[in-house]
């Protein structure tokens, strides 16, 4: 498909054009992905979105939570859901099962739903390196909430949130305590915590555990959005706590809708210019391969290879 035809079927809402056009930006061919910024550049940037970013530990229900969520905001027909998801890519083949769009029945068919599953390659931080440009299409073709799966691996896995405007952490009861909730990392920048699974046996011990994390979030430094964290106990499973998670979704895009939105995005765009800096260096280390096979053979310490070939 040719970039005009892209440009057009992404106006008309067809979701094959936006998966065409998602294809291109995560693809390694830079022809391709050159069409997928032009696209981007060609819509510009809309600014009445709202962006969340969930994670939490594998295991945690994301997809059935996602998946919930999804279904109960399209009750609303103003509303149109994508959500991105990233998968694990395997260390030997780089391959990823890509399943959540099968574990999204009810989502996947709804005609104002778009889900698309990515891997993450050999990025770190629980996204891939082009889910941004992801995000940036699925605005474009009109949908206005965009629900970001990350990863899901552990405590350092922060870099979805310079992806999203409200950021989400998804526990199950019993995951920890006050201790674990004042730990640096990624309680340090969860605007909700959600206690997912909180149905059985465990709804006690869900209660329980947000209670904990209530009083952890109260001793953290404010963010920069002044919005005080939540925490909701809900069950993806039971339907339940999923209509006060989206309420407090409105009311933190309801308060953010000032300038520090614009601000936050802004800063965001500087990371991700920064990173695909990185990216781009890194791209090209590869050539350097027989100056390194070289000097660690004459003996040379790493940290001065490094030093001596960027000089």
């Amino acid at each position: 498909m040719t970039k005009e035809e892209l440009i057009n079927g992404i106006k008309k809402g067809d979701p094959r054009s936006l998966s065409k056009a998602i294809t291109f930006a995560e693809s390694s061919i830079e022809a391709k992905q050159e069409i997928a910024l032009q696209i981007i550049e060609y819509f510009g940037p809309k600014e009445d979105t709202l962006r969340i970013g969930i994670t939490g530990a594998p295991g945690v229900g994301k997809s059935t939570f996602i998946e919930s969520v999804g279904v109960n905001l399209l009750k609303d027909p103003t509303k149109k859901v994508a959500v991105l998801s990233i998968d694990p890519s395997s260390e030997i083949s780089q391959g990823s099962i890509l399943g959540d769009k099968t574990r999204m029945n009810k989502l996947s068919s709804m005609s104002a739903a778009y889900i698309r599953p990515s891997s993450s390659g050999n990025n770190l931080g629980g996204v891939s390196k082009n889910t941004r440009l992801a995000v940036l299409l699925c605005e474009a073709a009109g949908y206005n909430t965009i629900l970001i799966e990350s990863v899901g691996v552990g405590q350092n896995e922060t870099e979805i949130a310079k992806l999203s405007d409200l950021f989400v952490l998804l526990i199950s009861p019993g995951g920890g305590d006050e201790l674990q909730g004042i730990k640096r990392g990624i309680m340090e920048v969860a605007d909700i915590v959600v206690v997912n699974k909180a149905d059985g046996n465990n709804k006690n011990q869900a209660t329980i555990t947000a209670k904990e994390y209530s009083m952890a979030l109260h001793l953290k430094p404010k963010n920069e959005n002044n919005w005080v964290p939540k925490v909701i106990v809900a069950s993806a499973q039971e339907k339940q706590g999923i209509q006060p998670f989206i309420e407090k979704c409105t009311d933190f895009n309801n308060h953010i809708k000032n300038r520090w939105k614009l601000k936050h995005r802004k800063q965001q765009m500087k990371y991700w210019a920064k990173k695909n800096i990185e990216y781009l260096l890194l791209s090209k280390i590869n050539k350097y391969n027989d100056t390194i096979d070289s000097g660690i053979e004459n003996g040379i310490l790493p940290e001065r290879l490094a030093k001596n070939i960027l000089e």
